[in-house]
């Protein structure tokens, strides 16, 4: 007995803006390039079958671009009716042609993210199955490190804190923010957390893209004595061959790649051994679709993985891979959704509900900025 086939009804798209609790400033904002954060825009898309059948994805977009996300996806959803719900890669190409003329990167990966991500949360729910379940994990619980609390708006005691109540909710790891104007405030903020948490504790950090070559060597240098996971953006984003040359000269491994927004740009990274540990982005590259073939390149490659922010998709993609990941908490989120993912002895674990496994608030509803149906 052959399956019915199934076809897309409608598809609506949502802009809903997120308020964070507290400005947030990294780096970016110590040297002059950006302001503080003060919300997180996401674009939403829920996509329901002519059998019943739903799904939900979404993108963001931090301090710009959360409208062209939503002004293009909208431009391009309507191809969408009437399609098969199973053939997700042929429906990305179809809407990446659809939208050829803004290109392969940048909001039009990201729009058609939101997109791809629903169509697979469909898929998966659909079987009854976790996403991770529907496309093949490795593990049930991924290991798991906080970055929420290791901005450089917090005074060093307020990060601290933060630590130890992190560690103490079952959360593995500390990734804490670096970059300033005065490199020796660096250095002590790190020591002060290195000797707070311990040796034992997996620390990380992140310069968000804020030295240059002489001074990422540099702090290089003084950060190998504090026995880190991982420096995180110490260069560039783009600066590939930096990035190389540094991991060479360095004890400390080397990640970046979250801001990289196509396949084909993280493929720099790999050609040239630029990294340690790669960490794409989901919702930046393209979606699902995209991440399963950046996984394969790394994996062929050696690299290890801890993908970037949005938990609720990255710890489904991150029980693929071969070798253990790790994938980043935020609490940010938390009041989108209806559901909360749970920490425990270090790891993160993946929830039996199907699909993603999200369903969102009603106050996520009521942030809704804009939204548009597409289909019956």
């Amino acid at each position: 007995m052959s399956a019915s086939i199934d076809a897309i009804r409608k598809v609506k798209l949502s802009s809903i803006v997120l308020p964070l609790k507290t400005a947030i400033s990294d780096a970016k904002v110590f040297t002059g390039r950006q302001k503080p954060m003060t919300e997180v825009v996401f674009l939403f898309a829920e996509i329901t079958t002519e059998s019943g059948h739903e799904g939900i994805g979404f993108s963001y977009s931090k301090r710009a671009g959360g409208p062209a996300q939503y002004a293009h996806a909208c431009e391009v959803a309507d191809n969408l009716i009437g399609e098969d719900p199973n053939d997700i890669p042929r429906l990305y190409d179809k809407l990446l042609w659809a939208g050829a003329s803004v290109g392969r990167s940048g909001v039009a990966t990201q729009a058609l993210a939101a997109i791809d991500i629903a169509l697979y949360d469909l898929k998966a729910k659909r079987a009854s199955l976790p996403l991770a379940k529907l496309l093949g994990p490795y593990r049930n619980s991924v290991r798991t490190y906080n970055t929420s609390g290791g901005f450089l708006n917090a005074t060093i005691e307020e990060v601290k804190d933060r630590a130890t109540q992190s560690i103490e909710e079952g959360i593995g790891g500390i990734k804490i923010k670096v970059g300033l104007p005065d490199n020796k405030e660096d250095i002590r903020r790190v020591a002060a957390v290195r000797e707070h948490i311990g040796d034992d504790v997996p620390l990380m950090v992140d310069a968000n893209q804020q030295w240059d070559r002489a001074t990422a060597l540099r702090m290089g240098r003084a950060l190998d004595e504090f026995n880190l996971v991982w420096i995180e953006e110490p260069l560039d984003a783009y600066d590939a061959i930096g990035h190389a040359d540094l991991r060479q000269a360095l004890d400390t491994p080397i990640a970046t790649g979250e801001m990289l927004a196509s396949v084909r740009e993280h493929q720099d990274l790999i050609d040239t051994r630029s990294c340690d540990i790669i960490q794409p982005d989901c919702p930046r590259v393209g979606g699902i679709t995209q991440f399963q073939k950046l996984l394969t390149r790394a994996d062929a490659a050696g690299l290890d993985l801890a993908p970037h922010f949005a938990m609720e998709i990255h710890l489904h993609m991150a029980a693929l891979f071969p070798r253990e990941p790790w994938v980043e908490h935020f609490d940010w989120l938390d009041p989108l959704f209806n559901e909360k993912l749970e920490t425990r002895d270090g790891r993160m674990i993946v929830p039996d509900r199907p699909g993603l496994g999200i369903t969102l608030t009603d106050q996520a509803r009521a942030w809704t900025r804009e939204s548009a149906t597409f289909g019956d």
